[in-house]
C-alpha cells in the first residue's frame, strides 16, 4: 500500500495552480505539511512594489492546508476545501520565496479542520494566518 505521503505529494505535484505558481512541497508528516513558493515577477500584484498577488498567497496556503489533511492518518482518501479564511497580515518581501506551513488539529467523521500561517525569511512577522474546514472521504 503507497503510504498517504506519497499520495499527497503526487497530488500536489500534479495540480496545475501549483506548477504554475512554482511550488515545492517541502515538507510533510502525520496531518502537516510545508510547501514554499519562489519569487516570481510574473506572480507580482503591484509592478510598482514588486509585491506577490494575494491570490498567489492563497493558492499556496489553500494547497498547503490541503495536502496537510490528506496525509493525516485518520483521512482515508482525498479532500477538498469547504471553507478558508486567510488574515493577510502583512506584503511579502519582494524577491524572497514564501513559505505556508499547515497543521490539521483536529477532524470529524466528515470534515477536518486546519490551521496555516505563511512566512517570508521574517520568519517571526507571518505575511498570512488561515483557518480552513476540508472534507473527508467516508471512512467505510
Amino acid at each position: 500500500m503507497v503510504q498517504k505521503d506519497v499520495i499527497a505529494r503526487q497530488f500536489v505535484e500534479a495540480l496545475p495552480h501549483s506548477k504554475a505558481l512554482g511550488m515545492r512541497l517541502t515538507e510533510m508528516g502525520d496531518g502537516m505539511a510545508a510547501i514554499e513558493m519562489p519569487y516570481d515577477p510574473k506572480l507580482v500584484g503591484d509592478p510598482e512594489t514588486g509585491v506577490i498577488h494575494g491570490g498567489a498567497v492563497s493558492a499556496l496556503m489553500d494547497t498547503c492546508c490541503g495536502a496537510a489533511v490528506m496525509c493525516h492518518p485518520d483521512n482515508g482518501g482525498g479532500t477538498a476545501t469547504i471553507d478558508l479564511r486567510i488574515d493577510y497580515m502583512r506584503a511579502a518581501t519582494p524577491g524572497q520565496k514564501i513559505i505556508a506551513q499547515a497543521v490539521c488539529y483536529h477532524m470529524t467523521r466528515t470534515v477536518a479542520f486546519v490551521r496555516a500561517t505563511a512566512t517570508d525569511e521574517d520568519t517571526d512577522n507571518p505575511v498570512a494566518a488561515a483557518t480552513g474546514a476540508f472534507t473527508l472521504e467516508s471512512r467505510r
